[in-house]
């Protein structure tokens, strides 16, 4: 590593390090090694993982009526995965907490890459959803997630004529895909159980 390739945030964080890393050649304290490595490990660009619940009962599907930066819509029972979870559990928290119904994933439709710009913040994030196709068990009275208004069953018919109103186009494009056919099995995923907090084996 040279000393031209520290940033100058790196250079100033640790004072009485800083003469190693303006000599002209290698940088070899390993102080800095290491702070380099961490500064340039949140410099790697990263899409937002999140999962998503595609849940038909009857002909309808269940989605959910939420506030965001650019209004009131639609979305599939969704969100970010966490730490320490696997895709398959992240998707059933997300069912429960959005809509206060039991879910039990039975196989995965699709993985889905989308880049969003808000038009209120004008702020960018590209998603990486993984969507999950299985059944809702139990509906429970509590509470849903700050930002849900409700949760609701609509035909599919519903879902196209509120189309202005989906959070994104992969809402429709995952129940298409779903009704298309598309699927894979769970074990299409595999969790190491590192993920969870598991020993090795």
């Amino acid at each position: 590593m040279s000393a031209r390739c520290v940033p100058t945030a790196v250079r100033l964080f640790l004072p009485h390090h800083r003469h190693c890393c303006e000599a002209a050649d290698t940088v070899k304290c390993p102080v800095f090694k290491s702070l380099y490595t961490l500064f340039r490990m949140s410099e790697v660009w990263k899409p937002s993982v999140t999962v998503a619940a595609v849940i038909e009962r009857k002909g309808q599907f269940l989605l959910v009526e939420e506030e965001t930066s650019d209004g009131i819509r639609f979305n599939q029972p969704a969100g970010h995965l966490d730490p320490g979870e696997s895709l398959a559990q992240a998707v059933v928290r997300e069912t429960m907490e959005e809509t206060a119904h039991d879910f039990t994933p039975q196989g995965l439709i699709g993985m889905y890459m989308a880049r969003y710009l808000s038009s209120r913040t004008r702020q960018e994030v590209t998603y990486l959803r993984f969507a999950f196709f299985g059944e809702a068990g139990n509906n429970y009275d509590r509470p849903l997630d700050v930002g849900i208004l409700r949760a609701v069953w609509m035909s599919y018919d519903e879902l196209l004529a509120c189309k202005e109103k989906h959070r994104s186009d992969l809402v429709l494009r995952c129940v298409d895909d779903y009704r298309a056919g598309q699927r894979s099995p769970l074990s299409t995923i595999f969790t190491h159980p590192s993920v969870l907090g598991e020993p090795s084996a």
